[in-house]
């Protein structure tokens, strides 16, 4: 299905024209250039290229440790499956649950960083190959990367060899999303729907945490939404809002329905005003189809829409994101629970350190008070368990049961605060536990 036009690719350019024909090959014919033992990169959610990337499984037999790089895959491709370990491993920058049962039984590998650093640290790698899906060339000879920027220009800039799925489905995203066919060795064509990632639902407690939320965040604040299910259902609830700004690295469709409800102006921030700052969206077909030729978003490389230094120039910027679990000094575990390492740190820390020091900037981190009768809010992490935020960078925390300031309170301050909204049934268990820890009397 192909939901917009392309437009009139090669007008005013025989010479651009004849380039993209001598460019162009089937998927076989595309991933043939690959070798045992090359790395490859491939762009994170909706730009993987699929027919490649199923291509590539098909030459299993030939191949052995093709080392594929990628950040959030939104699917189970062939070669992540059981017995496919032996030609492919998949190298993780920040997991989905499609991979983290490879990653649990050693199939899969994980790299993890702050996300702003990975176009750096893609210059360490030696990349054979880089392979992304892009919409239609223009008349330019331009090409965009659209939902999916992330780092996907330094992996082709620096790639010994690039390959481009030209799909008329990826939505041409404004800002710096392109790339030259010059840039391009090979070329294939594919009108497959991108993949999609459905909106949650707001249940009764998101809802409860919403109202939360909106008491935190001011008119005119710029925010930051993470990809958890809990702080995109919650943030449903500022619609109520006037003259927000956004500034993320995750556009979703709870951004885009911020937009349409006038709550999302952009018009008050002080750093691109009138632009929503994003480096990659994550959301249904409608969202992507809003964001085709929409000047309104303005996309770049993670190693601007993440840097903690960037994001401290917003003024009254406010970093929401979904938690695991958080112990009574405050510290947060969003990656695995136990000694069991299966995730990425992904943005949670970039944008808690960037709003902490934005003049008037707030991060606020939100759960439900348990999951399956358990306590979230426990008196120490499982052994293990990967500190995603310190406790020096929580600020907020909020359950179905109220909010919680942390920052510049004592440890007692902290865990009589998060004591008070956990779940009635363990309150009187995690005090106990902060008096034998020493944190209450």
């Amino acid at each position: 299905m192909v939901w917009f036009k392309a437009g009139p690719l090669f007008e005013g350019s025989e010479k651009l024209s004849a380039m993209y024909k001598a460019k162009l090959v089937s998927p076989a014919q595309a991933v043939s250039i690959i070798s045992s033992g090359d790395n490859i990169i491939l762009p994170p959610g909706a730009g993987e290229p699929e027919v490649l990337v199923e291509a590539l499984a098909e030459r299993r037999t030939e191949l052995k440790d093709v080392r594929i790089h990628q950040m959030l895959p939104l699917r189970e491709a062939t070669y992540l499956k059981q017995g496919m370990e032996r030609h492919f491993r998949h190298i993780s920058w920040l997991t989905s649950s499609v991979i983290k049962r490879g990653v649990k039984e050693g199939r899969a590998g994980v790299m993890p960083g702050y996300l702003y650093e990975y176009p750096e640290l893609i210059k360490d790698l030696d990349v054979d190959v880089f392979m992304g899906t892009v919409s239609p060339m223009d008349e330019h000879g331009y090409f965009s990367f659209g939902t999916s920027v992330d780092y996907t220009i330094a992996a082709a800039g620096c790639a010994k060899k690039v390959i481009l799925l030209v799909n008329p489905n990826m939505p041409r995203t404004m800002g710096y999303s392109f790339i030259h066919i010059s840039q391009a060795d090979l070329i294939v064509e594919d009108n497959s729907p991108l993949l999609e990632v459905p909106k949650p639902t707001l249940n009764k407690i998101d809802q409860t945490i919403g109202d939360y939320i909106c008491q935190l965040v001011d008119d005119g604040s710029t925010i930051q939404l993470g990809l958890g299910s809990v702080a995109n259902a919650a943030a449903q609830c500022l619609k109520e809002k006037k003259g927000l700004g956004v500034h993320t690295h995750f556009v979703t469709d709870t951004i885009m329905d911020l937009v349409e409800c006038g709550a999302i102006t952009n018009r008050r921030k002080n750093l691109h005003p009138g632009k929503i700052i994003c480096s990659s969206a994550v959301g249904s077909q409608r969202l992507y189809k809003f964001m085709n030729n929409n000047p309104l978003f303005e996309m770049h490389s993670v190693s601007y829409t993440n840097d903690p230094m960037i994001i401290a120039k917003n003024d009254h910027m406010v970093a929401i994101n979904s938690v695991e679990e958080i112990d009574l000094l405050g510290q947060c575990a969003s990656e695995p629970i136990g000694p069991k390492l299966y995730s990425g740190t992904g943005e949670q820390v970039d944008f808690a350190r960037g709003a902490m020091k934005s003049r008037g900037g707030k991060t606020i981190v939100v759960l439900h008070s348990t999951h399956k009768g358990r306590t979230k809010i426990v008196p120490a992490l499982e052994s293990g368990s990967v500190v995603s935020l310190s406790r020096n960078d929580v600020d907020y925390v909020v359950t179905e049961y109220g909010i919680a300031k942390l920052r510049g309170k004592t440890y007692r301050q902290r865990a009589e605060a998060l004591i008070a909204i956990a779940h009635p049934d363990h309150r009187d268990g995690l005090a106990e536990a902060a008096k034998k820890a020493g944190l209450t009397r």
